[in-house]
């Protein structure tokens, strides 16, 4: 069973990890060493964004890195862009009231 995208990034570290393998793939270790918590709860953290299909592993010789799955951000950036263009839309309509008021 895949997972839920957004039931992934809504955990701060998910998302914290997503801004450091999204500069350069890094191994587990190495993402570890950025976070207060065990090797063991990072490697759960990336097996469920690599079970979403967020991050991808590649590996060279004894080592696994983890990068960003850019084309998984492109869906999720598509589906928040229909609310950007109504809060888009709600700011210039608030910034004319403001303008009318103002006048």
């Amino acid at each position: 069973m895949r997972r839920d995208i957004f039931q992934a990034i809504a955990d701060p570290t998910r998302r914290a990890i997503i801004s450091l393998i999204a500069l350069q793939a890094m191994t587990p270790n190495a993402i570890a060493e950025n976070f207060n918590t065990t090797r063991q709860a990072i490697s759960k953290h990336l097996r469920i964004l690599t079970e979403c299909e967020l991050v991808k592993q590649e590996h060279q010789g004894r080592e696994i890195y983890y990068s960003l799955e850019i084309e998984k951000m492109k869906e999720i950036d598509q589906w928040l862009s229909q609310y950007r263009e109504i809060w888009q839309t709600r700011f210039n309509q608030l910034d004319e009231l403001l303008a009318t008021i103002k006048k």
